[in-house]
Parts: C-alpha cells; structure tokens; sequence
C-alpha cells in the first residue's frame, strides 16, 4: 500500500477509512518519531478499518488503541510522560505500557515474540526489533498486518488483506507453532469463525482436532473471557458448532457436545445440542441472557428418560440449574454471574407450569418468582421454543403475549414488582405478642403468600388473618 507523508495535520488525501485511526495517533506518533523510534498500528483497529472502510475506533473510551514499536518499555514510558493524561506500568515487564488521552486508552507494547512452555500457563516474553517477526507471532493473518504511522504503510508480510477479502481464518506460521505459543487463540478461533464470517483453513481445523488438549495449561479466566465474547457476537452457534465438533468443548465446557442427543430418537426430533444453540442465536446479544440460553437444557442427558408416552426430561430444569452453577464456578465466573444465570436455568419452564390461563394470582407467583430477571426470563421462555410447527409457535406466542399483557394489567392496579406482606415485621410482632424470631419469619411468610393469592389486603383484613393464622398455629 502506498504511504501517505506528511507533517501536521492529516490532509484530505489520506482515504477516509484510516482518517480516524491517523487523527487519534498523530501526536502520539510524532512524539515516538522525534525520539527516533517507529510507531505502529496493530490489531482490530487495523483490520476493522480494512474490513469495514468506516470508522473502527467509535467515541472515546470505545475501544483501545494497540501499538507496538521498537522502543523498550522504559523508553515508551518515558516518550509518553507528559502527553498522556495517565499512564500505567503494569504490563511493563510484558512489553507493555498503557496510557490515556482525552478518553481513549493506548496500549504500547515492544516488539516481542511469545510462547508458553509446555507446562506454564504464562508467557515467557522476548524483547525484539523487527516488525515481521513480532507480527509472525499474531494469532492470525488477518490480526498479523501493522499501519506504520505517521506515514500510512500497510506491513502484510503474510497476506492478511488478501485472506480478509477472501474470508479465510489462517495462521501466520504453522498452527500447532501458533497454538503452542498461546493454546487460548484455538478458542479465539472460533469467535473469528462466527463474529466475522471467517472459514479456517484445513490445517487450523486439524491442529485444532489434535491439539486441543493444550488448552488445559490455560487460566479459567482467560477462557471465560474468550466465551463471553464468542456468545456476543451476532451468531454464536457458528463458533459454538466448531468447539464442539473439534473437541475443544470438551476441554472447557464438556456439558455442550454432551447435548448432542435426540429428543425423541423414534421420531428424530432436533436434538438437544442444535436446539440450544439455536436458542442462543435467537437471544438478544446480552451476556447473561445468551450464557442462560447456552445452559438452560445441560440437565437434560441426565434426566431423559423413555415411557410408553416418549422421551422425558423431569426436572432437567433443576438438575441443569445445579450443573450450571458448578461449571461456572470452575470457569471462575462472578458470583453475581453465577446465581442469575443458575436462576434463569432453574426458571424457564416455570411458564409452562401455567397452561390453564393468567389468573391473578398465577400472574403475582410468575412476577414474584422472577423478581428482577423477569424481562429475560421472558425472552428466554419465547426463544426457547424453535419447533418448526408454526401453529404451535404461534399458541406459544399468544400465550406469552397474554402473559406480558396481564403483568401490565395488574402492574396498573397493584405495586406487582415490589410484592410485600400488608403487614411489617414490627407489626406482626405487636399483634402476636412474640419477639423476633422464627414465628415472625413464618408469619411473614403466610402474608406474603396471601398477597400473591388474593392482591392486596389492606392491614386490618390482614391482621384479621394473620390472627387466625395464629390461632391455628397453637398460639395464644
């Protein structure tokens, strides 16, 4: 590609795709210029602007700016003093020194080549000062091409343009050599595979089938991490499909290709793996929504069952909701991650459990069981239903649009999303004579349950009750 150089401002002739990449660098590479140092652009801004033709860094604070160069951590840090409006240093002994300036983050990081060894699950980094051979240690070719600023010069040394226009997913050099250097990039694949319409290669795939045993040398975080960004992406199952059928799941997530069961194996009825990640893709690209739709079946190869009937899967909901909570916890999910999407596994039958119609009180129960997770546990209830039989997705609809329709209903007449016994603790108290303790508990329990049953009572209706609740209870 043809530099553009210039001094000062970016002139019109530089084509408009790199146009914002240029204006947000331009101090930052002059400053490395002056000092006698190259400054490139590497990674998605690159490739994104090449891909897309638009603007790929969005408003500040969007995404981060990576750059490598030459120049030894010390020395960048001491490039960027008194530019950047903050800096850090954490990465340093990586190669890395990160800084911010007017609400975008940089991160400079020294030519370097990296690799695991066979047992460690950190990296021993190199130091080094060729461009070509820091890019041949990318995880892929369309990620291994650098913009040399200020002057604009495409480095594609292996034809990374070339397999982003024909959408091929390759290495730079061998993929076991990639893959040994860093196992978590096979997972990488997969996100590249789905989020960019990309085809791997035949060797990718094989290193993939052959050596995915190395991803167990990887931190739980870090692949956690890759699959929270694989289930964002617009199609999740692409990449989902490829880490179950190279048996790379099975390292990190052996509940998925466990799925690949038919749901009525006399009548070849979707099988449960298809089934989940179709109710992935149909998801909204939330991240606890889609890991709940990647979940919310797991429990069903241990429940199928066969009777005169068909196959059944009783209480998958509860045991799926129970192997949910241990594999996130092994891929060291936050708690608060954690319970929602256990939560939202336990939950997703609970709107077939209502097939007599939204009564009031079925209405308060639902409302009451969700709590704050109602609106995804709805939208997972829709998209879970993917039959191709459109009369029955059609009676699944109105249901669920009954459903919605009588929450707002009684959300006009009652305070439904902040459902509370008439009466406090202090008042139960006060008319039972007893003192905290577990009867105040059990009475608060009994109101709740007749606010959900009948609405709201008022406090003399309910005291009235609550005193022949006790009166039934033994008390005086």
């Amino acid at each position: 590609m043809t530099g553009f150089h210039y001094r000062g401002r970016v002139p019109r002739s530089v084509p408009e795709r790199f146009r914002h990449l240029l204006e947000a660098t331009e101090e930052l590479a002059g400053r490395f210029e002056r000092a006698g140092r190259r400054l490139y652009l590497v990674g998605g801004s690159v490739r994104d602007a090449l891909l897309a033709g638009g603007d790929s860094l969005g408003q500040p604070g969007e995404r981060d700016i990576d750059l490598t160069t030459e120049a030894r951590p010390g020395e960048i840090e001491a490039i960027v003093s008194g530019w950047a409006d903050a800096l850090w240093t954490q990465g340093a002994r990586f190669g890395t020194i990160g800084c911010s300036k007017a609400g975008r983050v940089y991160e400079i990081t020294t030519h370097r080549a990296e690799a695991y060894s066979p047992d460690s699950r950190k990296p021993e980094v190199t130091f080094g000062d060729d461009i070509e051979r820091d890019l041949s240690r990318r995880d892929f070719t369309v990620n291994a091409m650098a913009l040399r600023i200020p002057d604009l010069v495409l480095i594609d040394p292996f034809n990374g343009l070339d397999d982003l226009a024909g959408s091929v997913l390759r290495t730079p050099v061998g993929p076991d050599v990639s893959f040994g250097d860093d196992p978590l990039r096979m997972l990488r694949a997969a996100r590249f595979i789905a989020g960019y319409g990309l085809r791997p290669d035949d060797g990718l795939v094989t290193a993939v089938r052959t050596g995915h045993g190395r991803l167990s040398i990887v931190s739980a975080e870090r692949i956690r991490g890759e699959l929270d960004r694989l289930v964002m992406v617009e199609r999740p199952s692409v990449g989902l499909w490829f880490v179950v059928e190279t048996g790379l799941a099975g390292e990190f997530l052996p509940e998925l290709p466990a799925l690949a069961l038919e749901q009525d194996p006399i009548h070849h009825h979707k099988d449960v793996l298809a089934h989940t990640l179709a109710v992935v893709d149909k998801t909204s690209p939330d991240r606890i929504l889609r890991l709940a739709a990647l979940f919310h079946d797991v429990g069903k190869p241990k429940t199928r069952a066969f009777s005169p009937g068909g196959v059944t899967f009783h209480h998958h909901e509860v045991v799926g909701a129970r192997m949910t909570r241990e594999r996130m916890g092994a891929l060291r999910y936050p708690n608060d991650d954690v319970d929602t999407v256990t939560r939202l596994v336990e939950l997703h039958l609970r709107f077939h459990t209502y097939e007599m119609g939204w009564t009031d009180k079925a209405v308060r129960r639902y409302v009451r069981d969700a709590g704050p997770l109602l609106e995804r546990l709805n939208e997972l209830t829709r998209c879970d239903c993917t039959t191709r039989n459109a009369a029955k997705a059609r009676a699944l609809g109105r249901r669920m649009d009954e459903l919605e329709q009588r929450i707002v209903e009684l959300r006009a007449r009652e305070e439904l999303d902040a459902m509370r016994p008439d009466l406090d603790g202090n008042q139960v108290m006060q008319l039972l004579g007893v003192r905290p303790g577990p009867v105040v508990g059990r009475a608060l329990e009994f109101l709740l349950e007749l606010r959900i049953d009948e609405g709201p009572l008022g406090e003399e209706e309910a005291a009235r009750r609550l005193r022949e609740w006790w009166s039934s209870e033994g008390g005086a």
